[in-house]
């Protein structure tokens, strides 16, 4: 997800902001008996009818949805995954560990978090610092949709920049370390893909080897889905859609084994010489990116992964993003892009094959 932050406070819980900025949608298409088909075949067999279990809930101050294939139901455990997700990672839990960092309360860490800041730290230095935790004070000097816009000034900027960037902070035997006591970290573009992928390794560890785990927008997709086929997840278009009205799909993805997120906040757009630009703050400059990218769908081994690179190229913009995607195989990527008449696509060679729109 986007950075998307409020003054004082980091909104990236807050589900009328996420319902917006997220554009990634997800759909298991069916397949026998006359019903929609979408995907590839796969070798394996269709669910056993009792075998089907579906959770559904708020979290995180959006939706999750879940199925999966079990003799027995796991919602209590995927419950308590996600509240551990949250005392991590949550900054409206007062109690959570961002939380204690951020105020300076205490500097300890828990495993979750750790494996938060190491893969941040990572994907940061992979994008020349395009990702990067520490960019909550300008995003809060902006306001989300840049509602602050008229009161951003260059002497406020400069005077936030010198608490952004990955090297005012480090990690050190379980201790975060802050160069600065203003240093603020938030985890908003990789944490919701991180819980994802918990409830998926829960759900591996009970023995489920066919499951949809999605939460606002970001899936984890393992096996077949319930009618022995790929799963397929559907692309929302970038429509001009303030009031998020509109959900027309504008490709469907057939894939297993992997995980997709997809990082988009066209709904929120600025026009400068005719061009429509999304509203994404880059954190090595401080000021708003001016690329064409509507949205950027991202396709890794993990959601946490595809989640944070999701962001990251929505700032990199569409050239050096694809020169980040070809120095890593592992990843696949769909972009929706504004163009003089309209908008186009551009995916990573691998992906094409598995566009089934």
């Amino acid at each position: 997800m986007e950075y998307s932050y409020e003054k004082h406070r980091i909104k990236w819980w807050h589900a009328p902001l996420l319902l917006v900025l997220v554009v990634g949608t997800y759909f298991a298409m069916t397949g026998e008996d006359g019903k929609r088909t979408m995907g590839i075949d796969n070798t394996t067999k269709p669910w056993v009818g009792k075998n089907v279990q579906r959770a559904e809930g708020m979290v995180f101050g959006t939706y999750y949805h879940i199925t999966y294939q079990s003799r027995k139901s796991l919602d209590d455990s995927i419950r308590l995954t996600l509240q551990k997700v949250d005392e991590s990672l949550s900054p409206f839990n007062s109690n959570s560990t961002i939380t204690a960092i951020n105020e300076n309360r205490s500097m300890e860490t828990d495993e979750m978090f750790c494996d938060v800041f190491r893969l941040a730290k990572a994907v940061s230095a992979i994008t020349n610092g395009a990702f990067d935790i520490t960019v909550a004070p300008l995003v809060n000097l902006w306001g989300f949709g840049f509602k602050n816009m008229e009161n951003v000034s260059r002497e406020k900027v400069d005077s936030l920049m010198q608490y952004v960037g990955f090297e005012k902070v480090n990690m050190n035997e379980g201790r975060v370390e802050k160069r600065m006591p203003e240093v603020m970290l938030d985890c908003s573009a990789i944490a919701k893909g991180y819980g994802v992928d918990a409830v998926g390794k829960m759900l591996e560890r009970q023995g489920v080897h066919s499951y949809m785990v999605e939460i606002g927008g970001e899936v984890r997709l393992r096996g077949c889905n319930p009618y022995g086929k790929n799963w397929s997840i559907g692309v929302t278009k970038p429509e001009d859609d303030s009031l998020n009205n509109k959900s027309d799909i504008e490709q469907v993805i057939s894939v297993t084994d992997m995980a997709l997120a997809t990082s988009g906040n066209y709904r929120n757009f600025y026009v400068k010489d005719g061009q429509k630009f999304a509203h994404t703050i880059d954190p090595r400059t401080g000021y708003p990116v001016q690329h064409n990218i509507l949205s950027a769908t991202v396709l890794a081994k993990d959601c946490a992964t595809a989640d944070a690179f999701a962001t990251a190229f929505m700032v990199l913009g569409l050239d050096s993003a694809k020169t980040v995607l070809q120095k890593d195989t592992t990843m696949m990527a769909l972009f929706i892009y504004a163009t003089n008449d309209g908008t186009a696509e551009w995916c990573s060679p691998k992906l094409k094959g598995m566009l089934k729109k």
